[in-house]
């Protein structure tokens, strides 16, 4: 078992998380954040900061996120075509992908797995190969989808620089994420509707293989992890991506065993999910997932309608619009941040945006905010003229 030291500063932030997921009141509301890269570049030219500064460590979030390898299979990224402006390649999940720049998200271009039948043939590398948590190497999703790196430090080494000074969580692909990587966006909901069995097996050995990854991931920390994250967008602005009943059958249950086993192994699980999801919350209430996150303000979530909904039943991650981050005058700004505070009270709400900070919200505006919830998220909540009495 792991025998690292904690420092002091990080055990009181464990024990901010651990509060607030259990629906107590801390000494004030965590806090944590994602970011696109362009505005990590902005925040440390406008502070003058070193070109290596970190953002998280800046602020003292509350917990950070691990990724170990997911690819399906664990290969080189193979260049196709790179320059000073734009990078194209092959990964591990079998997608070609173009990475400007300029640009934080990339462009899938096309997928290896294409047709049904190489999706019935389609072959796993072991989720329990060491060098997916004891190596360094090429992987997709921290290397490409986050920013564009290539040999990612070895996990193991990640989680050993990180643990002494931040609760650490670690992370996995539920099977949907896992199958729109390999097949595409436009195959996946396609074959779900002319080959919805096929889909569904499919979909039920990525439940087992992200499964695998997760316990694997949690016996290589050996008790360096704090809680786990499972992704899992299967939902947009206007609701679920396809029906949720299919959803039930063949997703829902590999979500059900992740978030079994983080618990029989003693640590909180966060579901993240973009998009309007609301058709299945309750369904993620019932399996027991702590916190939901990240509550796309832009689809209309609203956390303060969401606690009054569901009560403590679960907690929430999220919710800060970033839309008026950027564009709300400072007034209208101060009133959104106390006006969502009101879903902290009795805990259960961590601090963020409803997804990664833009670079439409200047680096001024960011810290402004940071310090509006460090000043007004301490407890007992102070909130004025902001104040929700009916909300507890």
């Amino acid at each position: 078992m792991n025998s690292m030291k904690r420092t002091a500063n990080c055990l009181a932030k464990l024990e901010r998380m651990t509060k607030a997921l259990r629906h107590e009141e801390p000494d004030r509301v965590p806090i944590r954040d994602d970011f696109w890269a362009k505005f990590i570049d902005n925040w440390r030219e406008v502070f003058g900061l070193p070109a290596d500064a970190d953002i998280c460590k800046y602020y003292d979030f509350d917990y950070m996120v691990t990724l170990p390898n997911s690819d399906p299979k664990i290969r080189k990224f193979e260049i196709i075509k790179t320059n000073d402006e734009e990078t194209i390649l092959k990964t591990g999940f079998g997608a070609t992908i173009h990475k400007k720049v300029a640009y934080q998200m990339p462009a899938w271009l096309e997928f290896e797995t294409n047709t049904i039948d190489k999706m019935n043939a389609f072959e796993f590398d072991d989720p329990w190969d060491e060098r997916r948590y004891f190596s360094g190497g090429d992987h997709q999703i921290a290397g490409i989808e986050e920013d564009f790196t290539h040999d990612i430090p070895a996990w193991i080494d990640t989680v050993k620089e990180l643990y002494p000074d931040f609760p650490l969580y670690g992370s996995v692909c539920e099977a949907y994420e896992m199958l729109w990587r390999i097949i595409g966006s436009d195959n996946a909901l396609l074959w779900i509707g002319l080959y919805p069995d096929e889909v569904g097996r499919f979909a039920e050995r990525l439940n087992e293989f992200s499964l695998e990854l997760l316990k694997a991931q949690i016996k290589a920390a050996d008790g360096m992890l704090d809680g786990a994250i499972i992704w899992g967008d299967v939902a947009y602005t206007r609701g679920m991506l396809f029906s949720p009943a299919y959803w039930r059958k063949y997703f829902k249950p590999g979500v059900k065993a992740m978030i079994d086993v983080c618990h029989e192994n003693n640590i909180p699980c966060i579901y993240h999910g973009c998009g309007d999801a609301r058709a299945i919350f309750q369904d993620i209430i019932e399996m027991g997932a702590d916190a939901y996150n990240p509550l796309e303000a832009k689809t209309g979530l609203d956390v303060v309608e969401l606690r009054r909904q569901y009560g403590h039943q679960i907690a929430f991650s999220g919710n800060m619009d970033v839309i008026a981050w950027a564009d709300a005058d400072m007034d209208e700004l101060e009133k959104v941040v106390l006006t969502k505070l009101n879903a902290a009270k009795g805990g259960g709400w961590i601090f963020q945006s409803d997804n990664a900070v833009p670079d439409t919200i200047t680096p001024e505006r960011y810290d402004y905010v940071i310090k509006l919830v460090r000043q007004h998220g301490r407890y007992p909540l102070n909130l004025g003229e902001y104040d929700i009495p009916d909300l507890c």
